[in-house]
């Protein structure tokens, strides 16, 4: 894979850098498409008032048709960027010149395209040795970037599994979730922790497996309460011979790969054989055992004779949004399944949507060997070339007409088609609510970005400050951002955000800072103001002295024009009786039972609940400090080596330098350091 020009501004690194444009440029250069677009506005200036002005979509043809010139015929992925190098759109293409020349017929592209290439200001690409690659590298990018002009996936959640481990005696059963970094086979992925948490459970009374941490399980000396409920055959307290117990792994490994679907009937036979012999004991044991076995697979909704590991990926579109559900198979098994909603243009069809959809779902997924699709889409057997080239192995994508596998797609489906009923229905009321919100505050438009701020401390320690982000969809989790106090804290006073005589507790000078640093940023990111990030509504949790403090910190830095508001608890705290505080206005109070009251309820709930979070695992951490932290030269091994020699970092603090020098990785410069830190220098 070869790079033919720069990356975007956040990825510059020194040096000089070969462009699309055909020329190398130094780092101090400025960018050739700039540089030829002052050319050209000399130029028109030249010719007088005989040359109109430039549309911006005009603009953007004249920098892709530049860029055209100079691009290869090779495959490649090429990338749309703004005037601040941000990315609007990445595409691949089997012929790079071919691909993006079509940009320049603007009467034969969709609006959302139209629009990007009037925001387009530079073309870079990358080429590639096969178009298979460039379909790989475009979904990393995609992911990396977020494109505006995109289909985007937004999901960071990785799914959870079951780990049996590999690198001890007797295996533990666990839920695991991240990445495979011990040692053991992994089963799944399940759509839901619930799922893993309730299958872990059935297999602890099917097959008798330790679920305890290493650690517990060597101080054990006798058996815990899962062995008395008959959840663990004990093996910490030798209740179960090493044999034995792996006779027990082999089966749950079997059991969970779909490779011996007799175990049923064997505990069932076993359990006859003890109940003949009087060993109602036993019987009960495998009795219970069985059942659990049943549950398991009870929860399986569906059973597809000769399915193997598959994921069925079906697309429904309605009222110009996509539900896409995801169904997991294994051995045969349905491990459950997750909806998504990605964000697409509203003219592409659901086949396009899929196209775009599979390679960036599977970015950082495992790759089953089957994937069945309700729609064909038109690039399939490239998408199958790439996803195989990721996995090592032959990946088939498929879209069944008939039979079995039909079914499955048509109940995936289904499931869309609900889903995106039910989004439907939360958006139609999250938009009434947003409405309402706009009729009562004054608004000029519903706002479609509300920024709801709130502080956290005890006393003035550990302050926190936090903002949530709501809108037409809802909660945008993504977009939350925490803020560590400075200004009431000993040491520091960020830049712009100081409070001249902010002490510790003081709530105005900790909403000040706070306001100023995000808005801050966002004028140095963004002075033009033509992302979607900046919001339609600030909401302050509190009262007039809040609002009148975040004015006043908009104002410092030029930002004047956000509607502002504060929510206020009513007398004695009682919830129904907020005031509302808005510039200029006297407070609002609204009815006990108003919808867009509770709205605004739970706007300033979970923005309390999150800093609150915010709080607690700051003062969490600083709390887990050790005075060996403040040792020089004492990093995370040296520390955890003095803590298992003396115990504590008082008993640290008190030894001796000859003690010191015994411990594994304090060599006697090390000692000598940690004996003068607590002792003073000689």
């Amino acid at each position: 894979m070869t790079t033919r020009n720069k990356p975007p501004p956040k990825d510059r690194t020194a040096g000089g850098k070969r462009s699309a444009m055909g020329r190398d440029e130094g780092p101090g250069d400025a960018p050739p498409t700039a540089v030829w677009l002052e050319g050209v506005r000399r130029r028109r200036r030249a010719m007088g008032a005989e040359a109109p002005p430039l549309s911006a979509t005009a603009r953007g043809v004249e920098v892709i048709a530049h860029a055209v010139k100079t691009l290869p015929t090779s495959p490649g992925v090429y990338r749309m960027l703004d005037r601040r190098g941000d990315a609007l759109y990445v595409g691949k293409a089997r012929n790079l010149k071919k691909r993006v020349v079509a940009y320049t017929h603007t009467e034969r592209l969709p609006q959302r395209l139209q629009r990007m290439v009037a925001a387009t200001a530079a073309v870079e690409i990358v080429t590639t040795h096969t178009e298979t690659e460039a379909l790989l590298l475009e979904s990393n990018l995609i992911k990396r970037l977020m494109p505006r002009y995109n289909v985007l996936l937004r999901d960071d959640k990785s799914f959870p599994y079951i780990l049996i481990t590999g690198d001890h005696d007797f295996p533990q059963v666990a839920k695991h979730r991240g990445t495979r970094a011990r040692k053991g086979d992994y089963f799944g992925p399940f759509a839901s922790a619930g799922a893993v948490n309730r299958t872990v459970t059935a297999l602890e009374k099917a097959f008798l497996l330790r679920s305890c941490s290493d650690s517990v399980f060597e101080s054990r000396t006798r058996p815990c309460l899962m062995y008395q409920i008959k959840r663990c055959a004990a093996p910490c307290a030798g209740r179960i011979s090493k044999a034995a117990y792996n006779e027990l792994v082999a089966q749950t490994r079997d059991f969970l790969t779909g490779r011996s679907n007799d175990i049923p009937a064997r505990l069932a036979a076993t359990m006859q054989e003890a109940s003949d012999a009087l060993d109602f004991e036993t019987a009960a044991v495998y009795r219970d055992r069985v059942r659990a076995l049943s549950h398991i697979l009870s929860h399986q909704d569906i059973n597809v004779p000769g399915l193997d590991d598959a994921d069925v990926i079906a697309a429904h579109q309605e009222a110009g949004q996509i539900a896409i559900q995801v169904f997991f198979f294994r051995a045969g098994c349905n491990y459950g399944n997750r909806a998504y909603f990605p964000r697409h243009d509203k003219a592409l069809s659901p086949a396009a949507v899929l196209s775009a959809f599979v390679p960036q779902f599977y970015e950082n997924k495992p790759i089953p060997k089957l994937i069945l699709l309700s729609h064909a889409v038109e690039d399939g057997a490239l998408i199958a070339e790439a996803l195989s080239l990721r996995a090592g192995r032959k990946i088939a994508l498929a879209t069944p007409a008939r039979g079995a596998k039909r079914k499955l797609v048509a109940h995936a489906l289904a499931n869309a088609r609900e889903a995106l009923g039910r989004r439907l229905a939360e958006s139609s009321a999250q938009r009434a609510l947003l409405d309402g919100l706009a009729a009562r505050l004054g608004l000029d438009t519903a706002p479609e970005r509300i920024e709801v701020y709130d502080n956290s401390h005890i006393q003035g320690s550990d302050p926190y400050g936090a903002m949530i982000v709501a809108g037409p969809e809802g909660f945008v989790k993504g977009a939350y951002r925490k803020f560590r106090i400075k200004s009431t804290r000993a040491g520091g006073v960020p830049k712009g955000a100081e409070s001249p005589g902010a002490a510790p507790g003081d709530d105005y000078a900790m909403m000040r800072e706070v306001l100023t640093r995000r808005f801050a940023r966002a004028l140095k990111e963004d002075p033009a103001r033509e992302s979607n990030g900046w919001p339609g509504l600030i909401l302050i949790d509190g009262g007039q002295g809040q609002l009148t403090t975040a004015c006043a910190a908009l104002a410092d830095l030029g930002v004047s024009d956000l509607p502002v508001a504060a929510i206020a608890k009513g007398p004695q705290r009682n919830a129904g009786r907020e005031q509302i505080f808005i510039p200029g206005r006297a407070p609002l109070l609204l009815e006990p039972r108003d919808p867009v009251l509770y709205f605004l309820q739970r706007l300033r709930d979970e923005a309390h609940r999150f800093v609150i979070g915010a709080h607690r695992t700051g003062r969490g951490n600083a709390r887990l400090r050790s005075a060996l932290d403040d040792v020089p030269g004492i990093g995370a091994k040296r520390k955890k080596a003095l803590l298992h020699r003396f115990g504590s970092a008082a008993a640290v603090a008190r030894a001796g330098l000859a003690d010191l020098e015994t411990v594994d990785g304090i060599n006697k410069a090390v000692a000598r350091k940690v004996y003068d830190h607590f002792h003073g220098a000689a």
